[in-house]
């Protein structure tokens, strides 16, 4: 375990709430909490993992502060493998922020750093970098499935893996170096068959886990979804329906949205950032126009088109440039308002479609909704998602280290069939030996360690 210093931080969301925490860890975290805790024992004799009431006073004036109940638990069974006190007190903005003031006047002790409570865990060898990372997953999870894959992570389904991988590499790079050693025997010939053998295993794996990348990101990150049509067709309808919520308003004048709204919606175990834009046409409004302009952007970055179509009327020149604006991109079609006599051409619209999924709603009277949730979840999970023992990779730094190796491996391959010096292919395997290992910190370098528990909230 390594030595720091102890710090705190606020664990719990800023806010009124029931109960707020302030954590510490570190050396001196139980003895700083009992420098201002009166209660029935002094916290440096109470036994650990054990939570006890009392109060928080000022020292110099003996002042209550708040009322709490304090969790101690003695390094190594914590998450840091410090020493770690969970201060549990009113949730008030005031009441919280005075509480962490006053474990901060005390000596020795700071604030802690984004994300520097999980960066303990990390270099004290509590989990790896792959878990670490997992942990604001699930933090950040919007859907059970995307918080499955994150616990899944957690408790080192990846690790494992990766831990495997690297270990069948280094069995490989050692027997070529036995081969090298021992001139009597055909070295190539031995080589190549190892390398086939045992590094080809090896790329077979990583290219299975590189196929469930698609997925695990969607389930990790969402779809960014961008509802687009002409003026009143239904978009704002369609965001409301399936936010369950008036989020947009909902009029029959052309031109009411003008602006994008953005929300997230669990559309069967998907995360879809919703993109309400507002109705792409030409207009003389300065404000509208500014709009249709975000719209053509929320349009050029989305992982997903949802083009509503008004069935009440005929196509218009409007509507055929929009299937023009999103050829190649993934989109669903909606003829929007089938509880109204149906005025669209569907044979046209079939043909614009170019084979992309069709789907008739009424917004009005919630028709077809779960036609189109079925065919979201059939445009980007064509097996459906797979059970909970799915091993995901859906962090893009993994995905991108996976791709690397998996390279290398091949580079090492090739080699080895060209009948290349035996060093070139141990050099390409050693390095894929070396990417595999920055996904789990093995091989992580200080910089990249700062940058990811940056991005980690403060307190955790």
């Amino acid at each position: 375990m390594m030595e720091f210093d102890t710090i705190a931080a606020i664990s719990t969301p800023m806010g009124e709430g029931a109960i707020a925490i302030v954590r510490l860890s570190g050396p001196k975290a139980v003895a700083t909490a009992d420098r201002v805790y009166r209660g029935a024992n002094r916290l440096t004799d109470v036994p650990t993992h054990t939570i006890h009431y009392g109060k928080l006073v000022e020292q110099t004036t003996e002042q209550v502060v708040d009322e709490v109940m304090v969790s101690v638990m003695r390094a190594p069974k914590t998450f840091t493998r410090e020493d770690v006190v969970e201060l549990n007190c009113h949730g008030g903005i005031v009441a919280v922020n005075r509480v962490l003031e006053l474990i901060l006047e005390q000596p020795d002790v700071r604030l802690a750093e984004p994300g520097e409570f999980t960066k303990r865990a990390f270099l004290n060898g509590r989990i790896d970098l792959s878990q670490a990372e997992a942990v604001m997953d699930l933090i950040r999870a919007k859907t059970d499935r995307a918080m499955t894959v994150a616990v899944g992570q957690i408790e080192g389904r990846l690790s494992k893996l990766v831990q495997d991988l690297r270990e069948q590499l280094l069995q490989t790079i050692a027997s070529i170096e036995v081969n090298i050693d021992y001139p009597e025997y055909d070295a190539e010939e031995m080589t190549q068959q190892i390398v086939q053998k045992d590094a080809g295993e090896v790329r077979r794996i990583l290219t299975e886990l590189l196929a469930t990348a698609r997925q695990g990101k969607i389930l990790r990150e969402g779809l960014s979804t961008a509802i687009i049509g002409r003026p009143n067709v239904g978009k704002s309808s369609l965001l409301n329906t399936l936010v369950q919520e008036a989020k947009a308003i909902v009029t029959d004048i052309a031109g009411t949205t003008r602006d994008t709204i953005e929300e997230y919606v669990n559309v069967r175990g998907v995360p879809l950032k919703l993109i309400d834009t507002a109705g792409i046409r030409e207009t003389e409004d300065i404000v509208e126009r500014m709009g249709v302009e975000k719209s053509r952007q929320a349009l050029n970055s989305a992982d997903l088109i949802l083009l509503v179509l008004n069935g009440n009327d005929a196509l218009t020149e409007e509507d055929v440039l929009l299937f023009e604006a999103i050829r190649g991109m993934n989109a669903i079609i909606i003829v929007n308002k089938s509880d109204l006599p149906q005025q669209i051409d569907l044979e046209r619209v079939t043909q614009l479609a170019d084979d992309r999924p069709i789907v008739t709603t009424s917004l009005l009277e919630e028709a077809g909704v779960m036609d189109l949730e079925a065919a979201i979840a059939a445009l980007f999970f064509e097996q459906g998602v797979e059970g909970q023992d799915m091993t995901y990779v859906s962090n893009a730094r993994h995905i991108q280290l996976i791709k690397q190796a998996s390279q290398m491996i091949e580079d090492a391959l090739g080699a080895a069939e060209a009948s290349m010096p035996i060093d070139m292919v141990q050099i390409d395997l050693r390095r894929a030996w070396d990417t595999l290992g920055e996904i789990n910190g093995d091989t992580a370098q200080d910089s990249l360690l700062d940058k990811l528990f940056s991005q980690f909230c403060l307190g955790k």
